[in-house]
Order: structure tokens, then C-alpha cells, then sequence
């Protein structure tokens, strides 16, 4: 790569002969962490995710959620600054260096409305979504998916574009299964990389002679929707209470009848989640829907609970 990076006493990094200045802990998960840094030269802000390495797998699995960024040139897909893999206490971490968007993620934006007692306006839903289905559309196009598409995973800059983000659970599309035992490999993978409340029902319990999909985002994509209507994911309570999301998502999804969004909203809503993922539209069925949505009723508001 031709590229080095160090944290200096003087509380910053350095990344190809640039400097940013280290700011402020953002974000910490299971073996990864995010911080604020600031380009000393350009004054912009970029997140700089450092993920553990604990072993060789790890630093594999790091490579490929490198490879995952540098695939793409989209403008609803979070692109690469720089990275590397540094040695730190006997450690590896992998360094990524990426934008920073300062309106955080779709879930810190729907928790603020939900805090002032506020709905997202269709509108807006429309905008939003219309952009996650665009850059989940060009992963599906090279032959990838997503697989833990989330409201986490959708950061929003200051004109709400949405870019996804978190590539790190990106694989092929298409996942022959062939016996009980690579069913079961592919069961334990998703429940360590797919977040449960919006996983797809066919990653609960994986048939021993099947084909996975891109399908499984399209469910994912329904649950982020519902998110946006009524500000929880239609699962997210079942998993708070420790009930069985395995066996909920069984059943068809129900929409609250105090939704007040348009019944064409609530249409696509309950097309991408259906339980049979043979009988769930691809993405490009579903973005072309939301453009029908949006020039049907350009300017549908939904405000106040």
C-alpha cells in the first residue's frame, strides 16, 4: 500500500506524509473501535475505525472488509480515505480512515424524533430510503450483499444522504448450501454477523439444501422501513423482552393500524417482508416502487404522533 500510520504523543496520526489531529472517542463495539480525527491541512473531519486483529482469520476478515470499501464508487456507499494494518502492543489492527458524517446514523436521527414525540415525514422517508436502495443496488449489481443492513448502518450527511456503512459482513450474493454441516457453518456465521432483530428469517434456521440470496437484505431493507414509520424496528422490542425473534419473523409482519403513513408506504412495506425469500422482490423492483411513490405524492407530511 505504501502508506504508514502512527499515533504520536502529540495526539495525532499520521497517513500518507498527512497529519489529523486524534479529537474525540466516537463509538466502541465488540473488537472495534471509532474515533474523530481532523485533517491538520484540510481541517475536515474523518472517522477512523480501528479494528482488533486477534488472529490470522481476523486479519483476513479485516483485508476483506478493506477490499468491500475499495469495490465501490458510489455516492450512497461510505468510501475509503486510506488504511492500513499497524502493530500495536504485539496486537494488528486494521485502520480505516473515512468520512465523517456529522448527522450521525439514521437510528441517532429517528431516536431524536422519537424523543420529541415526532414522525418522520413520508417525504422525507422516501428521500432517505430512496438513497439506501440505490447504494444496496449497486452491491447487489457486482454480485455481493450487504447482510446486516440496519438503521446503525445508515449514516446521513447534512443534506440527508444516506451512505451505508459497517462492510464487514459483506459476502457473495449467492450462497450455495450443500449438507447439514455447511448449513449449520452458515447458521453460526450469520448469528455472529447479521444483528438479530433484523436478520431474515431463512438465516434462523438454515435448510441443509438451499440457496441464500441477496434476499436476505431486501428483508433487512423492510425492517430499516418500518424503523423509519414507527421509530423501532418491527422486532426490536421481541429481542428487549428475550422472547424468540427466530420464531416472530415466521409470521407475517403487522402494521399497527394507528400507521398514519400512505397506504402505497405500507404496500412496499409488507412486499419486502415476506417470510419465503423466493417470493420477495429484488432491489430494483423495490427502489423503482419508492420513485413511483415519490412522484405520486411528492409532498405527503407526517409530523406529530
Amino acid at each position: 500500500m505504501g502508506q504508514s500510520m502512527c499515533i504520536c504523543s502529540r495526539g495525532f496520526i499520521t497517513v500518507d506524509n498527512k497529519k489529523y489531529y486524534f479529537v474525540q472517542k466516537l463509538d466502541e463495539g465488540g473488537f472495534s473501535y471509532v474515533d474523530l480525527v481532523e485533517g491538520v491541512k484540510d481541517g475536515h473531519f474523518y472517522a477512523l475505525k480501528r479494528i482488533l486483529c486477534h488472529d490470522r482469520e481476523g486479519r483476513q476478515e479485516a483485508q476483506m472488509e478493506i477490499e468491500m470499501h475499495q469495490m465501490f464508487n458510489h455516492p450512497n456507499i461510505l468510501s475509503l480515505v486510506a488504511h492500513t494494518f499497524v502493530e500495536r502492543g504485539g496486537k494488528t489492527e486494521a485502520w480505516l480512515l473515512l468520512p465523517y458524517m456529522s448527522k450521525g446514523s439514521l437510528w441517532s436521527v429517528l431516536e431524536k424524533l422519537r424523543d420529541k414525540g415526532s414522525l418522520m415525514p413520508e417525504k422525507q422517508i422516501l428521500q432517505i430510503f430512496r438513497g439506501i436502495c440505490a447504494g444496496l443496488k449497486a452491491i447487489h449489481e457486482r454480485g455481493y450483499a450487504h447482510r446486516d443492513i440496519k438503521p446503525t448502518n445508515v449514516l446521513l450527511d447534512e443534506n440527508d444522504k444516506p451512505v451505508l456503512m459497517d462492510m464487514g459482513s459483506m459476502n457473495r450474493a449467492r450462497i450455495e448450501v450443500r449438507g447439514s454441516r455447511e448449513a449449520m457453518s452458515i447458521q453460526d456465521w450469520a448469528a455472529q454477523r447479521c444483528t438479530i432483530s433484523y436478520r431474515a428469517p431463512e438465516l434462523f434456521n438454515v435448510e441443509s439444501h438451499c440457496i441464500i440470496d441477496e434476499r436476505t437484505d431486501i428483508w433487512s431493507l423492510g425492517c430499516v422501513l418500518y424503523c423509519m414509520m414507527m421509530q423501532e424496528g418491527p422486532y426490536d422490542l421481541i429481542f428487549q423482552k428475550g422472547d424468540s425473534v427466530a420464531l416472530a419473523v415466521q409470521n407475517p409482519v403487522t402494521i399497527p393500524q394507528s400507521c398514519r403513513y400512505s397506504e402505497g408506504l405500507k404496500v412496499l412495506l409488507s412486499s419486502m417482508m415476506v417470510t419465503n425469500p423466493q417470493e420477495r422482490p429484488n432491489i430494483s423492483w423495490v427502489l423503482d416502487q419508492v420513485q413511483d411513490l415519490q412522484s405520486c405524492s411528492p409532498n405527503t407530511q407526517t409530523n406529530m404522533v
